[in-house]
């Protein structure tokens, strides 16, 4: 009995020993609670930081306005309805496009090939009224250019025992060895083609004949630039007065020193300027500090400002919203992906009922748009959570919500940006091929030569026809032709 006691006893000793053990073990697990909350709290905050630094990485042409030339990896287009892939070529209910054949009258030969007999049976044939079966072929001459000499004969005068050699024309003096034509051909190349002048002169040296130094092109292309000064100058006169302008800028390079291509899209035409700034000031050289039109842009700062500081009316663009509520979605924070989702589905609703003006009245399409952005502002300002993005998206609307819906009550007024930037794209591929310009006078052949292609290609218009026109002009010393569109 007594050796039982004593071992109850000594198994009470020990199990006391370890409830102290615990009890010390949980005084020390409580005693770091507050160390382990506080590193919770800094490691989920740091996780936030560096899942944002990683939707910031991720951004691309889709979910900013970031070019589609910067995407590493290209964003895959939606499939079709089924899971198919689009297949390459016409695309089924696209019209069928033919070349039409060339008519009679410009054709310098005919070959008409006769039967003798039934290629089958070998009877004689008689002639069919149904019409020749026919292929229209082009072909280049063998020698391509005519090649003129004019010669100011000497003649001597006994009285003032000189020679005087008669005047050749000064149209014929100014084009030198190229006549305007061909000048116009080299011009083409190199400003529509992005042909280089190495490029340009093996052209010449193997299909047209022949040799021409670089630096004659360079002159040679000068030229052309002083043709089309006139015509650049009469549309950069007439942009204060424009009701529209579209407007983009992207980069330029000029011997490794930073400039900018400014574009300005009109309805009848574009220009473009080079600056080496980046800021509003560009606007009010070119625009001037009372422009009455509307200004249709992305929001980058410097049109802000000239809006801010001379009231100049703004549209948004709408396309660029559409990418910053995108890349909200993108983000770890459920809520900041929350309200980018409630946002995208207004703006959905908005291009939907755009999409669906054909078949509304006009007064209804109106009642229609107003009410989609309406909500588009409750749902864009409303429940906005504390996320720097979303708050940033949320003030953005209040402070110019009406920017981004001037196109709802200003008729002509396109809701996106779209027109300055397809027109700017030609310039970023000549960026990309040509890698600049070297010097002011190869600036103003960019800036002449580009506004000469967008504006012929907007109005429908040939570019060489233009280019041979004003290179005419300029030989004979003639008023230079328009860039504007001509009356019907």
């Amino acid at each position: 009995m007594k050796l039982r006691q004593a071992t109850t006893c000594a198994n009470c000793e020990r199990l006391a020993k370890r409830v102290a053990k615990l009890e010390a073990r949980v005084l020390t697990l409580v005693s770091q609670l507050p160390d382990a909350s506080a590193r919770i709290a800094e490691l989920e905050a740091e996780n936030a930081r560096l899942c944002e630094q990683l939707a910031k990485l991720r951004k691309n042409s889709s979910t900013s306005s970031k070019p589609p030339s910067s995407d590493i990896v290209k964003p895959r287009k939606p499939a079709l309805k089924g899971g198919k892939k689009r297949r390459r070529g016409g695309q089924p209910g696209h019209p069928r496009h033919l070349r039409p054949s060339f008519p009679p009258e410009i054709v310098d030969e005919f070959f008409p090939y006769t039967l003798d007999c039934c290629p089958d049976c070998g009877h004689t044939l008689r002639c069919s009224r149904n019409a020749p079966r026919t292929i229209q072929q082009i072909e280049i001459e063998e020698m391509p250019i005519r090649i003129e000499e004019h010669q100011g004969l000497a003649y001597w005068c006994p009285h003032c025992r000189k020679v005087h050699y008669a005047p050749i024309p000064a149209s014929v003096v100014k084009a030198g060895l190229l006549g305007p034509r061909l000048t116009a051909l080299v011009a083409f190349m190199k400003g529509v083609c992005h042909t280089s002048f190495s490029t340009i002169r093996k052209f010449l040296r193997d299909v047209v004949g022949v040799k021409i130094s670089r630096g004659q092109l360079a002159k040679l292309i000068h030229k052309v630039s002083e043709s089309l000064a006139a015509g650049y100058a009469e549309l950069f006169e007439r942009l204060p007065g424009e009701p529209v302008l579209n407007i983009d800028e992207t980069g330029h390079k000029e011997n490794g020193d930073k400039f900018w291509t400014w574009c300005f899209r009109a309805q009848l035409y574009t220009l473009f300027r080079i600056d080496k700034s980046r800021s509003s000031k560009v606007l009010v050289d070119t625009l001037g500090k009372e422009f009455n039109g509307v200004l249709g842009c992305d929001y980058f700062g410097a049109y802000r400002k000239y809006m801010r500081e001379f009231g100049a009316l703004v549209q948004f663009c709408m396309a660029h919203l559409i990418r910053d509520v995108k890349f909200l979605i993108t983000l770890a924070d459920k809520k900041q992906q929350a309200y980018g989702k409630r946002v995208r589905r207004a703006l959905r609703d908005l291009f939907g009922v755009i999409h669906r003006r054909g078949k509304m009245s006009e007064k209804g399409f109106q009642k229609a748009l107003q009410a989609a952005r309406e909500k588009v502002m409750h749902a864009a300002t409303t429940r906005v959570p504390s996320g720097n993005h979303a708050q940033n998206l949320a003030n953005r609307f209040r402070e110019h919500g009406e920017s981004y819906f001037r196109f709802i009550t200003t008729p002509g007024i396109e809701p996106t940006n779209n027109l300055a930037e397809q027109a700017i794209r030609f310039v970023v591929i000549d960026r990309r091929i040509t890698q600049g310009t070297r010097s002011e006078a190869g600036r103003q052949w960019c800036e002449r030569i580009w506004t000469v292609i967008a504006t012929c290609a907007q109005q429908g218009r040939s570019a060489f026809d233009f280019l041979y026109a004003s290179i005419q002009a300029h030989f004979n010393e003639t008023p230079v032709p328009s860039l504007l569109a001509q009356p019907p």
